[in-house]
């Protein structure tokens, strides 16, 4: 039984409160995109070492009762983890978890939309980097764009999940004729387009400088033809927001290469298997899943999690001499 109501809170040594939990929930993935794994795919864990529901709810207590207020559920793919919408259902009713969301490639989301609207899901993130068939089967190596967009087309008959966030990598010789098409679909539909730049997370390890499509690129791109109005965001936000001067529909930019946005982080991660990582591209990672299943208290849990967070780096250092990639790729580490 534990008597201590007032757990420290989840604060690194630079001063940063940390507030953001993104969860993975499975490493496996039913698309096989070049910058995230091989065409043959992963060695994928066993059952038994996945993180169970009630081992992520109890994790995400922890975390709540620390400070984190946001929740994000990540994969591999999260949707092919069998009963996805009760995990989502008992996220949701975790007493002072402000908001909890999910990133998807929306493969499966034309036969669950409803099933995690009804589950209490309010926010969504769709990765989706072509809207061209031919090009969408290169990139994710399966053919299934038709999918993806039905998928989309039915979560509009959800207004509780609102807004709809397409997120789009972009990858120089590959984007930038469709910049423009992203953005007449930001404008049609009630969906949030967002740039990503590619970052050196993909499995075959093709990432080069030379591959980053910049979000100033593409911004000047898109504001030469429909003018854009920055939106205020919250300052830790990763996103850089505008919308349309003429009031339809908004677009946003996330530039980790050129612009990081490191200071105001406030980003923990826990992968499928149960253990934190304090930076998307960390070299060391924290067991969280021995303890859970050792019979340790809540207390001592928060209590190891809060010692690597004190240890959280103060930045990636993607384009600067000594840079060391990820321990593990995106799919394996969670999106």
């Amino acid at each position: 039984m534990s008597f201590n109501h007032h757990p420290q809170k989840f604060i690194d040594s630079f001063g940063r409160h940390i507030e953001d939990l993104r969860i993975s929930v499975i490493d496996k993935c039913n698309f096989r995109c070049t910058y995230c794994m091989p065409a043959e795919g992963l060695p994928w864990l066993k059952k038994s070492e996945l993180l169970t529901f009630d081992e992520i709810e109890r994790l995400v207590r922890i975390s709540v009762e620390r400070g984190i207020k946001s929740v994000r559920v990540t994969g591999g793919e999260p949707t092919v983890r069998a009963g996805l919408p009760e995990l989502i259902h008992r996220l949701v009713n975790i007493p002072g978890l402000e908001d909890v969301s999910l990133t998807t490639n929306g493969f499966l989301l034309r036969k669950m939309a409803k099933d995690l609207a009804e589950a209490g899901l309010t926010r969504i993130n769709v990765s989706l980097d072509t809207l061209v068939r031919e090009k969408f089967q290169h990139i994710t190596r399966r053919d299934h764009l038709s999918e993806v967009l039905a998928g989309l087309e039915e979560l509009e008959k959800y207004p509780s999940i609102r807004p709809i966030k397409i997120n789009t990598v972009a990858i120089r010789g590959f984007t930038e004729p469709e910049v423009l098409d992203f953005a007449r679909l930001a404008r049609r539909k009630p969906y949030v387009v967002r740039f990503i730049e590619f970052m050196p997370l993909d499995a075959d390890q093709t990432w080069s400088p030379d591959k980053i499509l910049t979000g100033r690129e593409i911004f000047e791109m898109i504001n030469a033809v429909y003018p854009l109005v920055p939106v205020d965001t919250d300052p830790s936000s990763t996103s850089r927001v505008y919308r349309f001067a003429d009031g339809k529909g908004e677009i946003g930019f996330i530039n980790p290469v050129s612009e990081p946005f490191c200071s105001t982080c406030n980003r923990i991660r826990i992968t499928a298997d149960g253990q934190l990582r304090t930076c998307l591209f960390s070299t060391w990672e924290t067991d969280l899943r021995t303890p859970l299943r050792s019979g340790m208290s809540d207390d001592q849990i928060g209590e190891i999690m809060l010692q690597a967070i004190k240890k959280k780096e103060m930045k990636h250092k993607i384009n600067e001499p000594g840079f060391v990639r990820a321990s593990r790729t995106m799919s394996q580490i969670g999106g």
